[in-house]
């Protein structure tokens, strides 16, 4: 995102009105963070997920929808804040912020959820290969070793701009299960009492499935993602692109806009990917769900937008998966490998050369090349994908403990510290999680 650069005499004053953007430009200029954060979000994890939502449960599970969107609007608008208060990602004010025992504790978090990012690569990369295969371009474990170096070489030339721009179009794809919910014949009555949460089931598999759709729309990379990212971004806006200037430092006209603008954008950004939530369970439901088929590949999903697409549909859907598994491997390579950098105050930055960087690069090269390893060791990219759901569903609520207990902090974050909506919604968010956390790792050992 390109915002105007502000007079360095000002030290954060307010812009001149007349090379400012206005109206709906200035609002469309605002969406970067947020949007990309909610598009990765809609990963092949997540769209697996749903899609096997739907299938199997058909509108029963559709009450997370309207649970999960306050949720992560929260969630991640703490992260963003905490980035454009201080100019500073979660693993540096963690390091600012906790004793040396519970860096260490922390550390070992981030390391987990490094381990974590890497199956999730590898799910993604299969699905991205699978996504290939379906166009007929080749076996998919040739597109998994393919992907896997483009991404590896293009994240060292510095030229994750690029891979935004060109796959965040891609993910445009998935509108198509939007599409599909006015070519079928939906229930609109069983999706309102879905909604309301009327159908919920009592048994141990449908909590299982609900605690990966927390995890997959709750995922702790995605909090160190949204951070790491609105730094670069402040970054960008500095001429030199080496300071990120904070809220705390910038005049109060300028502050309480960039504020507004950031809200804007994590709160669309959200507000997609929920939507592409929505549209996935009710499509599949409506679909698949019908006849109680289980989504068992790629292709099977892809049969729920036959309808709209007919003969196109695995075509569509490929593009979809294509799209947000490349743009998200990337978030998944990177996120964890910025907190752990910020943690121990290793230089970082995705439009770094690699030799400014070295250990972060290091993390990210060895994620994303890892991942397609592991992708190699799986045929069936759905069960996988799933997996990594569960996996986030228990990672996260640890993490959320971490954010919360930063963003209250006044020393760090001055004035921009929790208000009363932000702190119950995330510490309701901690809580639910941790009680999913539990669910997802008993569906683990028990294999449900």
């Amino acid at each position: 995102m390109t915002t105007p650069s502000r007079d360095s005499s000002s030290h954060g004053g307010d812009t001149e009105q007349g090379s400012r953007p206005q109206g709906l430009v200035r609002y469309v200029k605002a969406l970067g963070p947020g949007v990309v954060t909610g598009a990765s979000d809609d990963d092949p994890s997540g769209i697996a997920t749903y899609a096997q939502t739907g299938a199997t449960y058909n509108t029963a599970a559709l009450w997370t929808v309207p649970v999960t969107l306050p949720l992560m609007m929260a969630v991640q608008e703490v992260c963003d804040r905490t980035a454009l208060a201080t100019g500073e990602t979660l693993g540096t004010l963690a390091r600012k912020k906790f004793t040396r025992h519970t860096r260490i504790v922390i550390g070992v978090l981030l390391v987990a959820l490094l381990v974590a990012n890497v199956v999730n690569i590898g799910a993604d990369t299969l699905a991205v290969g699978k996504g290939m295969e379906m166009l007929g371009a080749g076996p998919a474990f040739v597109w998994n070793l393919v992907v896997g170096a483009g991404l590896s070489f293009v994240l060292l030339k510095g030229s994750f701009e690029v891979i935004e721009k060109v796959f965040k179009w891609l993910c445009l794809a998935l509108f198509a299960y939007v599409a599909v919910l006015f070519f079928t014949q939906v229930n609109w009555g069983m999706v309102l009492t879905g909604l309301l949460g009327f159908q919920v089931r009592w048994e141990f598999a449908y909590w299982s499935l609900v605690a990966a759709i927390f995890g997959t729309t709750i995922s702790p990379y995605l909090f160190f993602w949204q951070s790491g990212h609105r730094v670069e971004e402040l970054r960008d806006e500095d001429r030199d692109g080496d300071d990120a200037e904070g809220l705390r430092s910038r005049g109060r006209r300028a502050a309480v806009t960039k504020q507004n603008m950031a809200r804007l954008d994590v709160f669309v950004g959200m507000a997609f990917s929920v939507l592409i939530m929505f549209a996935i369970v009710v499509a599949t439901g409506a679909t698949l769900g019908q006849d109680g088929k289980t989504v068992e590949s790629a292709s099977d999903a892809a049969q729920a937008l036959e309808p709209v697409a007919g003969p196109l549909a695995k075509y569509l859907f490929a593009l979809g998966f294509i799209g947000s598994g490349i743009l998200a491997i990337p978030v998944l390579a990177s996120s964890g490998s910025i907190g752990l950098a910020g943690l121990l105050r290793k230089p970082w930055g995705l439009e770094d050369e690699p030799h400014k960087a070295p250990a972060f690069y290091w993390l990210v090269i060895g994620g994303t090349l890892l991942g397609t390893a592991l992708s190699l060791f799986f045929q069936n990219p759905i069960q996988l994908l799933v997996l990594s759901a569960t996996i986030n569903a228990v990672a996260a609520a640890p993490f959320l403990v971490v954010v919360m207990l930063i963003s209250r902090d006044r020393r760090l974050m001055g004035r921009y510290t929790n208000g009363k909506l932000s702190t119950v919604l995330g510490w309701l968010t901690v809580t639910v999680m941790s009680v999913l956390g539990i669910v997802g790792l008993a569906g683990m050992a028990t294999g449900t």
